[in-house]
């Protein structure tokens, strides 16, 4: 059972949203959001994580670039 079905809240500071996707923290803090709390996963509600994926698109790009060559 992850920490999404356990009911976590978003873990944005200010934020009292319901999470709604977890990603790994080392993932969501070069990004410019503001996370409360150290551990290894993070929670993010619709709206952050909509920011995340704005904020992360290019290296995606590379990311899947990279397997997409054979």
């Amino acid at each position: 059972m992850g920490i999404i079905a356990k009911g976590a809240k978003c873990n944005v500071i200010g934020c009292d949203k319901d999470g709604l996707r977890s990603l790994t923290t080392s993932k969501v803090e070069g990004t410019g959001l503001s996370i409360s709390g150290v551990g290894k996963k993070t929670a993010l509600c619709k709206e952050h994580y909509k920011e995340w994926k704005k904020a992360t698109k290019d290296e995606r790009d590379v990311e899947r670039a990279r397997y997409d060559r054979f």
